[in-house]
């Protein structure tokens, strides 16, 4: 008989991953410049002080990066990734007005690589520290024979907190209320699916700069919710445009009315190249076309939502007619 086998030899290093965990604590600990737990980061859970808020709600978030990160990890943008996983989960929580204040994370591996983990992590603080929240735990999984030696499988979970009475209420959207939109900084983290086909199509379409542009990491709207906040602007919808494009993502918001929606070209570079292989109705669906996020406000409010945020533009109102129609200015 051969010798009794260990862990480690089936592929698992715990030891290895317990040290990670300390490794990681520098990025831990700046997004706790301003917010912190109760208890130390590496406990088996993670406890936050609900006692400033007088009526606390509690919203949560959950996503991923897709199937953009094959796109990233071949081209070695895994800060980018740990970006997009963030903002794919904040994003979510500041469209209910409520403050992000936990992030989680989960990453599924076929052994432990613990520079490639920590630059992961490295790019999601980035992200964190900026917005003011903090890195509360995760999980690191390691699976040989499930996991692909070449794939890092990403999920994030986002947990907030908002006073009852700041919640948004789309409730309150009514016809003449104007959607202001503003930029985003890429395709983000959806259509990526899509974008993968055209590029296996019609290879070398792209140049390498244009392609890092449409990978640019999703783009983080903390500062246009701050901007609407300190401007007294008190939205009566917010949206994060992702799958499903402007039309899905802003119906699932109206009851009994819609918007007409004219938006300016989008300059991303080389978006014009991977547009002219897609269906000129289904891009509106696919794509974020050049508009992140969309804040619905009533007329007196536009010009301070104007200046909320970069990017902020007029790009319809809210009409008697169900559903949303897109067009590009110009075309």
């Amino acid at each position: 008989m051969g010798g009794k086998l260990t862990y480690q030899q089936a592929g698992v290093d715990t030891r290895r991953a317990a040290a990670l965990v300390g490794d990681i604590r520098s990025h831990v600990a700046r997004t706790q410049k301003q917010r912190h737990l109760m208890g130390a980061f590496g406990l088996f859970a993670a406890a936050y002080d609900l006692s400033d808020y007088a009526e606390p709600v509690i919203v949560t978030g959950c996503d991923g990066v897709g199937t953009k990160l094959e796109l990233l990890l071949q081209r070695d943008l895994l800060e980018t990734a740990g970006k997009d996983l963030v903002a794919m989960s904040v994003n979510d929580i500041l469209t209910t007005g409520g403050d992000p204040l936990l992030f989680l994370d989960y990453v599924g591996i076929a052994a432990l690589d613990e520079v490639r983990i920590t630059r992961l992590i490295g790019g999601m603080a980035d992200y964190l520290e900026a917005c003011n929240c903090i890195l509360a735990g995760g999980e690191t999984a390691e699976m040989p024979g499930i996991v692909p030696p070449d794939v890092i499988e990403l999920s994030g979970f986002c947990i907030g907190c908002a006073e009852k009475a700041d919640l948004i209420d789309p409730t309150q959207i009514r016809v003449g209320d104007v959607l202001v939109g503003y930029a985003s900084d890429s395709i983000h983290a959806n259509g990526f699916s899509l974008v993968r086909r055209v590029l296996a199509e019609h290879p070398g379409e792209l140049a390498d700069e244009e392609l890092e542009a449409l990978l640019k990491p999703t783009r983080l709207y903390h500062d246009v919710v701050g901007g609407l906040k300190a401007s007294g602007v008190r939205p009566k919808a917010m949206a994060h445009i992702t799958g499903g494009g402007l039309p899905e993502n802003l119906e699932r918001l109206f009851r009994g009315c819609g918007a007409e929606l004219e938006i300016p070209a989008w300059k991303l570079p080389g978006i014009d190249k991977l547009l002219r292989h897609v269906d000129a109705e289904d891009r509106f669906h696919t794509f974020n076309m050049g508009i992140g996020w969309v804040a619905i406000v009533a007329p007196e409010e536009v010009e301070p939502a104007l200046s909320a945020g970069p990017g902020g533009v007029v790009i319809g109102e809210m009409v008697e007619a169900e559903g949303v129609r897109v067009k590009v200015s110009g075309e």
